[in-house]
C-alpha cells in the first residue's frame, strides 16, 4: 500500500495557498483581498511561509497517513 497522504495534502494546499486565487495576504490595498487575481512579491513570499508551516504541521507534527 502507497501513503497518499503527502502529495494529497501538498496539492491541495498548493492549490488553496496560491497567491490571488481564494485570497491574498498581505493585499494591494488592504491587508487581506478575496480572489482579486493578482499578486504581488510580498504576497507569494508570505503564502509560501504558510504553505512549509502547514505542510509542517500535517506532514511531521501530525503525522497523517492516507493509504489506498
Amino acid at each position: 500500500m502507497k501513503n497518499w497522504a503527502a502529495p494529497l495534502i501538498a496539492s491541495a494546499l498548493f492549490a488553496f495557498l496560491s497567491p490571488g486565487l481564494v485570497f491574498q495576504m498581505p493585499g494591494r490595498e488592504r491587508p487581506f483581498e478575496l480572489m482579486n487575481m493578482k499578486t504581488s512579491i510580498a504576497s507569494i513570499l508570505l503564502h509560501a511561509v504558510i504553505y512549509g508551516l502547514l505542510i509542517i504541521l500535517f506532514l511531521v507534527i501530525l503525522d497523517i497517513h492516507v493509504y489506498a
